[in-house]
């Protein structure tokens, strides 16, 4: 079979989120951009479908208010453990809303994508990229990708290249990309459940759950409400220390839809069929860019290692990857990657290399859970911790990085005086 070709200054790996985002910022530069996509929108995704106010700020900047509006409006956590609940409202700043949305991937991507080829990108679906071929060095000559309903082989060449290809990210590996095995990692696994509370204005997080041996997981159950009359019920563990390994996150999910059904009228029989993956957190991965391609997304390890949220980052490193290639082809001699690591140790460095300091912490039972324990009964404690993980400080605050390390600091703090206790 013949081989056909295609010539773009752009060729992105990945219509979700992130590749989605970079196509769009590019697109409207009038940068030639072309975007493989392995499935056919609209597709499942494993997600909790929440929309913090980062992501929001990101949808409205391209143009995707609109779309919002349509969608289940809420206004803040509601933080539940031993018995008592905290509803926290989203703080004010002059950068993020007051609220977010509940949407699922399955609208929520394919309006992404839509938005990016109204806005000038190609979107090609159902290509599935086999292959990237390079010269010396690395540096990307050029992909080729398969339609996967025709058999049909093209050969994308490109000045540059996002990979966006999510957690598995088979081209990136194939580039040498491997995740720090010493940081981090996550699992996370949802269903959806039809209920009539479905309108609650906020979503949930259940802080306090147990293996089947009694023991606190270093992670939370989650209740997103979608509006349609259905809800978005998951787990996600937030560590990859040995001692969790051997949970079952299937196994997790049914006790969790166990404990809250009567509260819900959702029962482990009536649920869709769950869906989980793997959660690459706090760019462990490396290198994250060559000298003509970066990564963005899930394929750079970009989700918030304090609470799992990964839609945001997408869309803020597809961005900034965007922002990235089109200053270096106006400034042909910039280093792309030196640009970009830049980039992404400015904008998330100090505050990941927190978070990943967190979730070692509440890796240890003794401390995690009179940490928690406390934590749910001091709304003063628990408002400013909900910000943090939440990332929702404002950048114009000129003592955010203090405050940063305050908070993380009390955690701590909470979690030496518990553990002494203990």
């Amino acid at each position: 079979m013949s081989t056909s070709r295609i010539d773009t200054t752009v060729a992105i790996v990945g219509a979700g989120p992130s590749g989605a985002s970079a196509a769009y910022w590019l697109a409207i530069r009038d940068i030639p951009t072309v975007v493989l996509e392995k499935k056919h929108f609209p597709r499942e995704k494993a997600c909790g479908d929440g929309l913090t106010p980062r992501s929001v700020v990101q949808l409205e900047a391209m143009g995707l208010g609109g779309f919002l509006k349509s969608k289940h409006l809420y206004y803040g956590l509601r933080a539940k453990a031993y018995g008592k609940a905290l509803e926290i409202p989203w703080p004010k700043s002059p950068e993020y809303p007051d609220h977010g949305y509940v949407v699922t991937r399955y609208e929520l991507d394919q309006a992404i994508a839509e938005n990016a080829v109204t806005a000038g990108a190609e979107v090609l679906q159902g290509y599935e990229v086999v292959e990237a071929t390079r010269s010396k060095g690395s540096r990307i000559e050029s992909l080729v990708a398969k339609d996967k309903d025709s058999g049909k082989v093209v050969e994308i060449s490109a000045q540059y290249f996002v990979l966006a290809e999510g957690a598995n990210s088979r081209i990136a590996r194939s580039l040498g990309v491997a995740r720090d095995r010493n940081e981090p990692m996550g699992m996370a696994i949802r269903s959806y459940y039809n209920t009539d509370r479905s309108n609650e204005p906020w979503i949930e997080s259940q802080m306090d759950l147990k293996d089947e041996h009694g023991h606190v997981i270093p992670g939370y159950g989650w209740v997103f409400p979608l509006g349609d009359g259905r809800v978005n019920v998951g787990f996600g563990l937030l560590t990859n220390s040995d001692r969790w390994r051997s949970i079952n996150t299937t196994h997790a999910l049914e006790r969790y839809v166990t404990e809250i059904g009567p509260d819900w009228g959702i029962s482990t029989t009536n649920g869709s069929k769950p869906i989980g993956g793997k959660l690459q957190m706090g760019h462990a991965v490396s290198p994250r860019s060559g000298s003509n391609f970066l990564l963005v997304g899930d394929t750079v390890g970009s989700i918030n290692p304090f609470n799992g949220e990964g839609i945001s980052y997408a869309l803020e490193t597809g961005r900034l990857g965007a922002d990235v290639i089109s200053y270096v082809l106006s400034h042909p001699n910039t280093d792309l990657s030196r640009l970009y690591n830049s980039k992404l140790h400015g904008a998330y460095g100090n505050y990941y290399a927190l978070a990943k300091r967190f979730v070692k912490l509440i890796s240890e039972p003794k401390i995690m859970a009179p940490a928690i324990w406390m934590a749910t009964r001091n709304e003063r404690l628990m408002t400013p911790l909900v910000t943090v993980m939440a990332n929702l400080f404002s950048i114009q605050d000129p003592q955010v990085g203090d405050k940063l390390y305050k908070y993380v600091e009390r955690l701590a703090s909470l979690a030496r005086v518990a553990k002494t206790h203990s």
